[in-house]
């Protein structure tokens, strides 16, 4: 299996999904399409290879797909990371995520992260190694 599906019950409905394949890294695409971020909660971490999203996106995956919940989207083994049509200068930008998709490229992955406005961010990686992590529930 592609995926891993924890769930954590300490009075609230917290889940880890941990990717290693296409079929895993299609999962998250899917709990995490729609989501919301802002340039700067985008982080890449290059001496330790870990590309971080921090989110706020519907539980898709649960019965109460209305319920706003803040995650954070790793990436590990994450050798380098480019950008197009977003200013990494204005912090306060919000784009919306469309979706995960792939490629595979000679002996590395580019792993596309699509964004509404034809913003995109790729990352070059030696394998695929995603972990989509709840934090918190939005309370509204």
């Amino acid at each position: 299996m592609g995926y891993e599906l924890e769930d954590k019950k300490m009075g609230k409905y917290l889940a880890k999904i941990i990717a290693n394949d296409q079929e895993g890294l299609q999962m998250i695409s899917t709990c995490i399409a729609g989501s919301k971020t802002k340039v700067s909660d985008i982080k890449y971490l290059s001496t330790n290879k870990v590309f971080l999203l921090s989110i706020e996106r519907n539980k898709v995956e649960s019965e109460q797909k209305n319920k706003k919940i803040n995650s954070i989207c790793r990436f590990d083994f994450v050798d380098k990371v480019k950008s197009k049509n977003i200013d990494q200068f204005d912090k306060k930008i919000i784009l919306e995520l469309i979706g995960i998709d792939y490629l595979k490229n000679k002996e590395d992955y580019e792993i596309n992260l699509i964004f509404d406005k034809n913003k995109h961010i790729v990352l070059t990686t030696e394998t695929i190694e995603v972990r989509l992590e709840d934090q918190n529930e939005i309370k509204e």
